[in-house]
């Protein structure tokens, strides 16, 4: 996810300014980080992994410094000359490893800007951050126009722009030869715990472990790691005189993301509840729980899931589907949704 601070003087991309292990071209030590660990909501940053890990420092067009595991960046540079010689695709590293406490920076300024719920499916809690391993890679890239000069396409609303679709697709097309996959598709928020981000690579160290993920559109680390997919979702955001899709589609993403957090629990369906949820009552009930909070709309969504088959962190019952079960949202004047309840 973008930084919010930028450094305003635009510098000339550095191949190396610093490296904190081996000269970038040189011989590397060999790594003592495993490569196919999986850091996620559920999963933590491996202890020992930040004394292991040996990195290079660069800095990007547009003067923000970025650290990159130094196996990770060699194969970076690589994907970077060829979508240059090859696709006239001109890539730049926006962000890469974080230390915890920039971590925690970038979630509180989330928080403050967009809500909790935002920042929740969007930026990873401090400590389970892919970011930590300095293995997650965020992309941007730049475009030229008819008078030759370069312009910087880094923020997140301008990437997803339906212009750029194609550079995403060309860039995502390439990336496992280089041992990369796109670590949050599409459809796949109630695994990763996070949206689809195009921007967000994960270095494997291995092309063809990454060619047989990225070969099955839309698998995930996760999937492949536990050696199966996870069945299809059923989504149904129904009719509503009260919400456009759009806005029940940035409601269901909040449920799924949070749903990621159900460790061991697979998730069947969600649909939304219906427009008579938006009641007096409702609203009432889900401002009193929020404290300070000044709703003006709520959505109800119901979810079908089964537990685990082995005893989890959450009261289920083992090896039981659930039916119907309830999230409840809501949402200020022109604020996003925020998931207030959940549960029977």
């Amino acid at each position: 996810m973008k930084s919010f601070f930028r450094i305003a003087a635009r510098l000339v991309f550095a191949a190396c300014v610093s490296l904190t292990a081996a000269a970038c071209g040189g011989k590397k030590a060999e790594s003592g980080i495993d490569y196919m660990a999986l850091v996620n909501k559920l999963n933590p940053l491996p202890a020992g992994w930040e004394d292991a890990l040996k990195t290079v420092t660069v800095v990007n067009s547009v003067g923000d410094e970025v650290e990159v595991e130094e196996k990770a960046y060699a194969a970076y540079v690589r994907l970077k000359a060829d979508l240059e010689k090859n696709d006239g695709i001109f890539l730049e590293l926006d962000s890469a490893r974080r230390s915890v406490a920039a971590q925690q920076d970038i979630m509180d300024r989330f928080i403050a800007k967009y809500g909790a719920d935002y920042a929740a499916k969007t930026v990873a809690q401090p400590g389970f951050s892919e970011h930590h391993t300095g293995l997650a890679l965020d992309l941007y890239f730049r475009v030229r126009g008819d008078d030759g000069a370069f312009a910087d396409v880094y923020h997140n609303e301008d990437m997803e722009k339906e212009e750029y679709k194609g550079i995403w697709d060309a860039i995502h097309a390439g990336l496992a030869d280089y041992g990369f996959i796109l670590r949050y598709p599409e459809g796949k928020e109630h695994i990763t715990g996070y949206r689809y981000e195009p921007w967000h690579i994960r270095y494997l160290d291995s092309s063809g472990t990454a060619r047989k993920i990225m070969a099955s559109p839309g698998m995930t680390l996760e999937e492949y790691l536990a050696g199966k997919p996870a069945p299809e979702v059923r989504i149904d955001l129904g009719k509503s005189a009260l919400y456009t899709q759009e806005e029940l589609y940035d409601a269901m993403l909040a449920v799924k993301c949070r749903f990621a957090s159900f460790a061991g629990c697979e998730l069947h369906g969600v649909r939304y509840a219906g427009d008579e949820a938006n009641s007096a009552e409702n609203l009432k009930w889900l401002n009193s729980l929020a404290d300070g909070a000044e709703f003006v709309q709520v959505a109800e969504f119901l979810t079908d899931f089964h537990s685990p088959v082995e005893d989890g962190p959450y009261a289920w019952e083992r090896d039981s589907e659930y039916r119907d079960y309830q999230w409840w949202l809501a949402r200020a004047k022109d604020g996003g949704w925020t998931i207030v309840s959940w549960g029977y």
